[in-house]
C-alpha cells in the first residue's frame, strides 16, 4: 500500500468497536530504494519500539480498562504500520468487550503480525507502574554548532578511532511526509572506528529539519550516512521520538544482531 491511500491527512471517524481493517501497513522496500538500501541484504539489523497510551476496551462486567501498549516488531519485515491507522484501531477496541487483559494482547499481535508479515510482540503495561525519566550516557553534542559550517555531510577525525563510543542530541526533528506535521526526537549514536567530527554530525542532524520523511525512515537514513561516511567497525543508532496521536515510534538499527534494545524513556516522551 501507498502512503497517499493512507488515512494520513484525511478526516477520520473514530470507531469504538474492534476493526482490524483500519491498520494499514507501508512497504518498507520502496523508501529503502532511495538510499540505497538492497532489500534482500540491508547493511544492519533492528527492531520498531512503539509505544501506544491510548489502549481502552471493555472487561466482561462492562467496566473500562486501560493499559499502555509496548510494540516490537524487526525491522526487516516487508511492511512498517502507519501510526494513524495504529491508533484508529487502537480506539475501535473502546467500546468492545474482551475478557481479559492477555486477550486484548493477544488480538493485537495476531493482528500486527498478519498485517505486517512478521511476529510482532506486544506487552500491555499497567499505567499505575512508576516510570523513570532517561538521560542517554555518552557525549551530548547540541553545543557543537558553528554558524559559518555550510558542509552537512557527515566525516570523522582524521587518525582518532574510539570503540563503544556514544554521542547524543536531542536536536532531531523531521516531518511527516504526508501531514508535514513536525517529528521531534532524541538521537542516540554508539559506535567503534574512526571517531566521528561532531560538528559535521551536528550540521547533518540540523539539515534533516525539513526532511519529509516516517521516523523509521528516517533513522535509516542517519545510519546509512554513517555507514557509508565514517566506515565504523561497529554501529547503532537509535531514535527516541517523541509522541504523536498517543504513539511514540523508536526505531534501533545495529550492525550486529543485537537483542531487542530496552525501551527507554527520555524526558520528552
Amino acid at each position: 500500500m501507498t502512503i497517499n491511500s493512507s488515512p494520513l491527512g484525511e478526516k477520520s471517524i473514530y470507531a469504538d468497536q474492534y476493526d482490524n481493517s483500519l491498520i494499514f501497513p507501508i512497504e518498507r522496500a520502496i523508501k529503502r530504494r532511495e538510499i540505497g538500501i538492497n532489500k534482500k541484504t540491508p547493511p544492519f539489523y533492528g527492531y520498531d519500539i512503539l509505544n501506544a497510551y491510548e489502549l481502552s476496551w471493555l472487561a466482561s462486567n462492562g467496566k473500562p480498562e486501560v493499559a499502555v501498549a509496548e510494540i516490537i516488531y524487526p525491522c526487516d519485515s516487508v511492511c512498517l504500520v502507519e501510526s494513524k491507522s495504529l491508533k484508529l484501531y487502537l480506539n475501535s477496541f473502546n467500546g468492545t468487550v474482551f475478557d481479559s487483559a492477555e486477550h486484548v494482547k493477544d488480538v493485537i499481535e495476531h493482528d500486527l503480525s498478519n498485517k505486517l508479515m512478521t511476529h510482532v510482540l506486544v506487552k500491555l503495561i499497567d499505567v499505575n507502574k512508576k516510570m523513570d525519566s532517561f538521560l542517554p550516557e555518552g557525549e551530548i553534542i547540541d553545543g557543537f554548532y558553528n554558524e559559518d559550517f555550510s558542509d552537512p555531510s557527515i566525516g570523522t577525525i582524521h587518525g582518532i578511532t574510539v570503540k563503544n563510543e556514544q554521542i547524543y542530541s536531542n536536536l532531531l526533528k523531521s516531518n511527516c511526509p504526508v501531514t508535514l506535521q513536525p517529528d521531534w526526537g532524541t538521537l542516540i549514536v554508539t559506535y567503534s572506528g574512526p571517531k566521528i567530527n561532531r560538528f559535521s554530525l551536528l550540521h547533518y542532524i540540523l539539515s534533516l529539519r525539513h526532511l519529509n520523511e516516517f521516523h523509521e525512515q528516517c533513522i535509516e537514513k542517519i545510519y546509512m550516512e554513517i555507514y557509508k561516511n565514517c566506515q565504523p567497525n561497529d554501529l547503532q543508532v537509535y531514535g527516541r521520538y517523541t509522541r504523536r496521536g498517543g504513539v511514540d515510534i523508536n526505531p534501533y538499527r545495529s550492525m550486529m544482531n543485537d537483542p531487542v534494545p530496552e525501551n527507554i524513556r527520555t524526558f520528552r516522551q
